[in-house]
């Protein structure tokens, strides 16, 4: 079963979202400078998100691990 692009830009954004929250946070930690975290995670936020959907589309066009669902027909 193939995956829509759409499916994968929402997973992006979605997954993206968690990712950054914990970026900022720990960069916030490691910094202790709000500002300086707040800009590591909007870096890491546009990179990521382009990587992931390219990642997930490669993913989407291998079989591995994918079992086609038997088409029931009466």
């Amino acid at each position: 079963m193939a995956e829509k692009a759409y499916r994968s830009v929402a997973k992006t954004v979605s997954w993206r979202t968690v990712g950054t929250l914990d970026t900022i946070i720990i960069s916030y930690f490691i910094t202790g400078n709000l500002a300086m975290a707040a800009s590591i995670g909007s870096i890491e936020l546009v990179t990521k998100m382009v990587l992931y959907y390219f990642h997930e589309r490669a993913w989407n066009k291998i079989s591995f691990g994918k079992v086609k669902e038997p088409d029931y027909q009466i």
